[in-house]
């Protein structure tokens, strides 16, 4: 099917809506009309888009004509321009068609958690997951987006055990959802005294930040318990238990969090982590199920595969799923992701847009 054929559908459809719209039946009943409007509202921007085609192809064919059979030169440059300008303006509306064609996913836009485990390489592997939250804080400071470290387990030398960052900005998750998966290190470790390189790893997920209605927890599934916080923060961290430890019974999960003053407010961000990793785990069981049926693994948080490599030695930052590679380490350590996600997002919109209309 021709990416003409899926948008003609989708008109057909559009015409549809406005014919039942129409109907007094459908608008004597709220709730129907309501959906009806919704959904005719989700389709307006393809459709204008795609009327607007059409206008400037029936244009383009005209001036065509025009520059093929005048004969005065300077109408006929005029003509030529014209068809040079038509031209240029279908190739925008056809790149913003494919676009819209593409399933938006609705979770684009929230905020994120992004929790970062040492893996293999013990005390290196650690000091690479403090390096790996470095380098997603620099990120999202450089598009404006505020972060806070909401859980931390350190190691004592500058690592991390764990590590929960939540970064909150417009459009977080639709940038930072490709970081999900196996980052590998190669570097001489601070602690080798024989120069030799060492390999370790960190794993990274990214979890958007729910709504309520996405995910509800039974407060019967869960215990919570006050605890008294630990780390920097003085006095009045150690006076109050204000520290909240949520266990989600089910499966063992839990969550302490003390970055807040209050329980009140621990207990809450501690629930919306669960939140978040227990609709993680539906997100990944069922793109395990259409992961055999996919060629390409652009967005399917596999973790059981590397996804990146970061060689100190050869200053080389290599992405595995699109082999983007870039030579230039420190800047990508210091945050300069977006020629990354500007790979893997281009991977992902064509590999939809090709499912789109098959």
């Amino acid at each position: 099917m021709s990416i003409f054929d899926k948008i003609d559908k989708v008109v057909d459809r559009y015409t549809e809506i406005e014919q039942q719209m129409a109907d007094p039946d459908v608008l004597a009943d709220h709730v129907r009309l309501t959906e009806l409007a919704q959904e005719r509202t989700d389709l307006s921007d393809l459709v204008e888009t795609y009327r607007a085609y059409r206008q400037r192809d029936d244009q383009l064919a005209q001036a065509r004509e025009m520059a093929a059979a005048e004969e005065d030169e300077e109408m006929a440059a005029l003509a030529a321009a014209e068809v040079e300008e038509l031209s240029a303006e279908l190739e925008q509306l056809t790149a913003r068609l494919r676009s819209l064609l593409i399933p938006r996913d609705p979770r684009d836009d929230r905020n994120v958690f992004i929790e970062i485990r040492a893996g293999a390489g013990g005390d290196e592997a650690g000091i690479f997951a403090a390096d790996l939250l470095r380098m997603y804080s620099r990120y999202a400071e450089g598009r404006r987006w505020k972060t806070e470290i909401v859980d931390e387990s350190e190691t004592g030398i500058g690592g991390y055990k764990e590590v929960i960052l939540a970064v909150k900005g417009k459009g977080a998750y639709s940038r930072l959802k490709f970081e999900s998966g196996v980052h590998r290190v190669q570097r001489v470790p601070q602690t080798e005294a024989q120069g030799r390189i060492h390999t370790s790893t960190a794993t990274v997920a990214v979890m958007p930040e729910l709504d309520d209605v996405d995910i509800t927890l039974d407060e019967r599934d869960l215990i919570i318990t006050a605890e008294f916080s630990s780390g920097p923060g003085g006095q009045h961290m150690q006076k109050n238990a204000t520290a909240a430890r949520v266990v989600y019974k089910p499966t063992g999960m839990f969550v302490k969090i003390q970055s807040e003053r209050s329980l009140t407010q621990n207990k809450r961000l501690a629930m919306a982590i669960i939140q978040a990793r227990l609709q993680e785990v539906e997100q990944d069981k069922q793109s395990a199920a259409v992961a055999a049926e996919r060629k390409a693994q652009v967005g399917s948080g596999d973790r059981s595969e590397k996804i990146r490599t970061y060689n100190y030695p050869q200053s080389r930052v290599t992405d595995h799923r699109v082999g983007f590679t870039s030579y230039n380490l420190p800047v990508v350590m210091d945050g300069d992701l977006d020629p990354f996600i500007d790979a893997l997002a281009l991977a992902d919109e064509t590999e939809k847009l090709a499912a789109a209309t098959e």
